[in-house]
């Protein structure tokens, strides 16, 4: 039990005195740059959705047809 209470104090510790904590214009710095990350990707994963779509049904289907 005394391994679990000095484990959360130690913890406890660290989170308070050891951890560099961002500022808010950087942490609204990141987080810009992460939106702006997911909306790239997402419009690549719909572009290439749109691109495997097409070739299938204009593609493979017409081919069977």
């Amino acid at each position: 039990m005394e391994k679990v209470k000095l484990f959360f104090k130690e913890a406890y510790d660290e989170l308070l005195n050891k951890v560099t904590w961002p500022t808010w214009p950087e942490l609204q710095q990141s987080a810009m740059i992460v939106l702006v990350a997911a909306i790239v990707i997402s419009f690549l994963v719909v572009g290439m959705d749109l691109v495997s779509k097409y070739s299938i049904q204009e593609g493979i289907y017409k081919l069977i047809r």
